[in-house]
């Protein structure tokens, strides 16, 4: 597969905050057959680069003590041509700065915000790292999706602060559900979440991974102390299921049946 084309205002980059590298390694290596390479501690803070097929797909962070009673989880970042204008923007329309742009040495800018209904949602403005080099195949990001308790105030939000060119998906009582592009050039989705997500749950961002068999991936999974939270589910767009980690970090997983800009709507259909 080609490599993904990073629009701005996409999704470019993942990556896991987890309480335990080592055991995060060693699962998503197992289950998605990734390598890793950690980077100078004093450069990188001891951030970890995992690769499948000698590319990059994402990366690992050890929490530290002021994240201490934060749970473990994926976070998706959004290209930007500017960080520094992009999170003033998320500032001026209702969003708040979790971290401001900072530099990553020879690699970009990145920051961290949450959008106006509360969701973390990083910022990426690439340098030499442009973002994950494989999408929507076995062991490689597959598709991003908000799950918002206040999806007008959201299509919103991304329209104005990241320049989504946004598309009406379906808009029913049941199942609200706004993309970034349309169709199979979709590169992200918005879901009404308000009649689902617990009142102690905010909104949130989920990433989904490509699998090659979902059934079989899961068996996997739960083998080295995963959890199944949902599914597994046949949609239109694959079989789809959610897991927790080893340490409780939230993913969902999609057979790779599902059609490009697909892993979409998995929930709400």
């Amino acid at each position: 597969m080609p490599t993904p084309d990073h629009s701005n205002g996409a999704p470019c980059w993942i990556d896991l905050m987890t309480s335990d590298t080592g055991k995060a390694k060693a699962f998503y290596g197992e289950l998605f057959g990734w390598t890793f390479e950690t980077g100078d501690q004093e450069k990188y803070g001891g951030y970890i680069m995992a690769a499948k097929n000698g590319k990059p797909v994402a990366g690992m962070m050890q929490k530290d003590l002021t994240m201490a009673g934060m749970p473990d989880l994926w976070s998706t970042y959004l290209r930007s041509d500017n960080a520094a204008t992009t999170v003033q923007a998320a500032a001026d329309h209702g969003g708040q700065v979790y971290l401001a742009p900072m530099d990553v040495p020879d690699q970009g800018r990145m920051a961290m915000v949450a959008d106006t209904t509360g969701a973390s949602i990083g910022v990426w403005e690439p340098g030499a790292m442009k973002g994950y080099g494989l999408a929507a195949e076995p062991g490689t990001p597959a598709w991003h999706e908000l799950h918002t308790k206040d999806y007008g105030a959201a299509v919103k939000f991304y329209e104005d602060v990241f320049g989504w060119n946004t598309d009406v998906m379906s808009d029913t009582p049941d199942f609200r559900y706004t993309t970034l592009g349309a169709g199979d050039a979709a590169k992200a989705g918005i879901m009404d979440a308000s009649g689902y997500l617990p009142a102690e749950v905010p909104s949130n961002w989920q990433v989904y991974f490509a699998v090659a068999d979902t059934d079989a991936a899961i068996g996997t999974a739960v083998a080295m102390g995963a959890r199944v939270v949902d599914g597994p589910d046949d949609t239109p767009f694959g079989r789809v299921a959610t897991l927790a980690d080893p340490t409780g970090a939230m993913f969902k997983i999609v057979a790779e049946t599902a059609p490009a800009g697909g892993g979409a709507a998995a929930d709400g259909l």
